[in-house]
């Protein structure tokens, strides 16, 4: 093990960019970083289906990542549209909020301008077992077995798929629990552009008694890490922990009607209760484990709602000065009226002068 993990060593290419799905690994003397990674986990207690997205960015023209799986996986390509009829499904809601007083940019203190812009197999190692390999689209997919997170490393830089020897240990608990592995490597037709933007996704199914979504190689990332996860179970989910990461946020929860599409496929057979989440990785070395998702106490929706506060106007007046001019006119009027009633008001004549009578 000790020659194996030094042959490693001197192997080493660039280092490793986990993503909460497994670890990236670019070409020699290149970088790459998953920017964001979203996911859509099915489960229906029995299989478990994941279709993964990442969006990348860096100049190296080759890349590899590794995902565990617990059970025997198959794999083919996603379907692209699925993302955005959930980005769309889960939109939060916008509600009209009015003010009655201005506010900055409101006249009179819109002084300023307000607009703005919108933003091949090989021979192997013996206690490594090759149950796959094809080709799919810009992917390179090898599904593998090991009894040793050292062969498994070996085998992969045998085959092309370079990876470091700390990724070796990293895969050991997955060993230990006989879990098995998709090995990814990309291989575009234009090796000499840079790998770049939003991947096809890869869509996984592979049995699996409890919700699971594997995190724990994402503690090697040297970036902070962002995950988007879509759940699709018959009940809505949950984190069970936050696994070293921040408090998962809560995007949206509820059922979701689909009649055709690659949602339709995803929540036939009563997993329609949508649950999409939102979690940050700050520190990713402090990452403790996979995730594992457990039903919530209740099957309460939820969607996040955004207020647009907006001027209360009257006809296109704003409220507030018609109130504060009508509040004037009145003044003004009682005003006038009290005038107009003084000065009509009769002036009583003078009261007569008192003349004493003459003396005498």
């Amino acid at each position: 093990m000790t020659a194996l993990l030094a042959l490693q060593v001197g192997s080493l290419i660039a280092p490793a960019y986990a993503c909460g799905c497994g670890a990236m690994v670019p070409d020699r003397d290149r970088h790459v970083s998953v920017g964001r990674e979203m996911s859509v986990v099915r489960w229906d207690g029995r299989q478990e289906q994941i279709v993964m997205r990442l969006t990348v960015a860096g100049d190296a023209r080759t890349a590899a990542w590794i995902m565990p799986v617990p059970h025997r996986a198959t794999v083919k390509l996603g379907d692209s549209a699925l993302f955005d009829t959930l980005g769309t499904t889960t939109e939060p809601e916008h509600r009209t909020r009015p003010y009655f007083w201005p506010r900055d940019g409101d006249w009179p203190f819109d002084d300023t301008d307000t607009s703005s812009a919108a933003p091949g197999d090989g021979a192997g190692s013996s206690s490594v077992n090759v149950v796959g390999r094809e080709r799919l689209g810009p992917f390179d997919v090898a599904r593998l077995t090991a009894s040793d997170s050292g062969a498994l490393g070996d085998w992969l830089s045998d085959n092309g798929f370079r990876l470091p020897a700390r990724l070796d240990r990293a895969l050991q608990p997955y060993v230990d629990q006989g879990w098995e592995y998709v090995a990814i490597r990309l291989a575009p037709e234009n090796k000499e552009t840079p790998l770049g933007g939003t991947l096809d996704p890869l869509h996984l199914t592979f049995a699996s008694d409890t919700l699971v979504y594997p995190m724990r190689l994402s503690r090697l990332a040297q970036n902070p890490q962002s995950l988007g996860l879509y759940v699709l179970a018959a009940h809505r989910m949950e984190p069970s922990s936050a696994i070293g990461g921040s408090a998962p946020q809560l995007v949206y929860a509820g059922r979701v009607k689909a009649k055709s599409g690659p949602l339709a496929a995803l929540t036939s057979g009563g997993t329609d209760f949508l649950t999409a989440i939102d979690q940050e990785f700050p520190v990713p070395s402090r990452i403790s484990g996979d995730h594992e998702l457990r039903r919530t106490a209740g099957d309460a929706t939820y969607r996040r709602v955004i207020y647009d506060d907006e001027l209360l106007t009257v006809a296109g007046v704003p409220a507030w000065l018609l109130t504060v001019g009508g509040a004037l006119a009145l003044v003004i009027v009682v005003v006038t009226v009290i005038a107009v009633r003084v000065r009509r008001r009769p002036i009583p004549p003078p009261p007569p002068v008192y003349a004493p009578p003459p003396i005498g």
